[in-house]
């Protein structure tokens, strides 16, 4: 599988270790930066084009999914959302790093750095990249309102302010 990864100046550490472990699992494992340690780097960027290239592979039948983390994980999970097409997850726990696979197809994992050591977070990831989406009709159908909302602004007989 395709890993996408990015990170800020948090977890830059931690994204030499992933990228390391992932590569010995026999990923293919894509970094989109940062390339070097800057305090006041900004992460936006760097989950975006995560993201998109989670998206661009997938539409292409490419297997991939994406990690980003920072200090939280919550800023690199907004930027990564913000791609049409990503579900990307906070992750806390193992049971969240399964759920977001099994219910939410989350195509995009987010960490919290320094919310959880290496260890912790190397097992969330593992556990995510390893869960298939359950393909559970309420899923389905939940993910394609959200597909739908994205597309049009509206999902259709639910009643979306507008």
């Amino acid at each position: 599988m395709r890993i996408h990864i990015a990170t800020d100046h948090a977890g830059l550490e931690f994204s030499t270790h992933l990228q390391q472990h992932l590569s010995e699992a026999g990923h293919e494992v894509v970094d989109h930066g940062p390339a070097g340690y800057d305090p006041i780097d900004d992460y936006p960027a760097f989950c975006i084009n995560a993201a998109k290239a989670v998206v661009r592979d997938q539409q292409a039948g490419v297997e991939a999914l994406g990690v980003v983390f920072g200090g939280s994980g919550n800023g690199e999970q907004i930027a990564a959302n913000k791609v049409l097409g990503v579900r990307a997850a906070l992750v806390w726990n193992e049971s969240t790093a399964r759920l977001a696979r099994q219910h939410n197809d989350a195509n995009v994992i987010s960490i919290g750095a320094r919310q959880h050591t290496v260890e912790e977070a190397t097992r969330f990831i593992d556990i995510f990249i390893a869960e298939p989406f359950s393909l559970e009709e309420r899923h389905v159908r939940r993910i394609a309102q959200l597909a739908e909302f994205e597309a049009t602004g509206d999902i259709a007989g639910k009643n979306v302010d507008r």
